[in-house]
């Protein structure tokens, strides 16, 4: 007999079959049905886990008729017996193809919930070269977000691009690009033709909704003043720049991409819930995972994750094996390498159930 689902595994998958029961409640109510964030929140939600939920009702409907292909076996109908043992050994590549299957569902489920997330390019060591850089790379991930039809909402930022990407599995297919990119390449101001190397730190938080953050506004210090430009100078009349800061933690957020005072607080605000539950996220994290010594979608900013070698046109991820393509990658072509990514992270993970 091949390997089954364990006891705790499958009470894991019980709860997931009543928790997808209650979002398709949801969304017949009729108060939710008139909030189109919350529709697509929760529509999101209910078509991460929904394939797991499918194939965990297969699972024990195969695993209902291998016990009942037992009971016959031990029977005294020698022929129905007969059936009954070329049926089990059918039912037994089946529930080992589900268990396989519904395991590596189970592991990236609760990334594949997150319909949202902030991703923010900075540029790193290099001068003027950086962050030239960061801009290339900001392209290639909305090359990359439109490819996959997500929805891109660019927040602005002056020193540090700032991008919302929305979308189904946006969270299980960029939260790998957290960390130090490396470019080596000639700059286009180099007249010599000597490769500088230079960096970019990318970010990728997901964005929570409001009730998974532990933020109390009290502890937020808001304060509005006119938009700045290069060397300080007031760019506006008009008092519409939202500046925030998160006194226990001492984040800070300041807004100014638009005009509208209203639409500046509300991007701030969602920045600000998206760095907090960042470190929330990480502490938990840290817990549950002490000893593990995977890079593999760990986020921290110090590591150098990847190296972008123009010369050769190709690029190394330093957490899998394997060469990419650069202009492919670079044109918005990510998928083959995340998917191996996504891979190799399953893997991981499942050898830790």
């Amino acid at each position: 007999m091949s390997e089954r689902i364990p006891e705790n595994v499958a009470e894991k998958l019980r709860e997931i079959v009543v928790q997808h029961n209650e979002l398709a409640a949801q969304l017949l109510d009729t108060e939710v049905l008139t909030d189109y964030r919350k529709v697509t929140s929760l529509s999101i939600k209910k078509a991460a886990i929904a394939p797991l939920v499918e194939q965990f009702s297969e699972y024990e409907t195969a695993l209902a008729q291998e016990q009942e292909c037992e009971e016959v076996i031990k029977g005294d109908d020698q022929e129905l017996a007969a059936m009954a043992k070329e049926e089990l050994l059918e039912l037994d590549k089946t529930l080992s193809v589900l268990t396989e299957q519904i395991q590596k569902q189970l592991v990236t489920a609760d990334e594949q919930s997150v319909g949202s997330v902030i991703l923010e390019v900075r540029a790193g060591v290099g001068g003027d070269e950086a962050v030239l850089w960061a801009s290339d790379l900001e392209d290639m991930y909305k090359r990359y977000a439109g490819i996959r039809g997500w929805k891109i909402e660019d927040m602005g930022g002056s020193k540090t691009a700032i991008l919302c990407i929305a979308g189904e599995g946006v969270w299980t297919n960029l939260g790998f690009e957290s960390g130090t990119h490396q470019v080596k390449r000639v700059p286009e101001t180099e007249t010599q033709g000597r490769v500088h190397t230079s960096t970019a730190t990318v970010a990728v938080l997901p964005e929570p909704e409001e009730i998974e953050v532990d933020l109390d506004p009290n502890d937020v210090k808001e304060s509005i003043t006119t938009s700045t430009g290069p060397g300080g100078q007031n760019v506006n009349k008009v008092a519409t720049a939202v500046h925030l800061i998160h006194e226990p933690s001492g984040i800070e957020v300041r807004m100014q991409d638009t005009k509208s005072q209203a639409q500046n607080r509300e991007k701030a605000w969602k920045l600000l819930r998206a760095r907090l539950f960042e470190i929330q996220k990480a502490k938990i994290d840290a817990e549950r995972a002490e000893a593990r010594n995977s890079m593999i979608g760990s986020g921290s900013r110090a590591e150098k994750i990847r190296t972008y070698r123009y010369k050769d046109n190709l690029i190394v991820d330093h957490r899998i094996s394997g060469n990419y393509n650069l202009g492919d990658v670079m044109s918005g072509n990510m998928q083959p390498m995340i998917d191996q990514l996504i891979e190799a992270e399953t893997a991981q993970r499942l050898a830790e159930l």
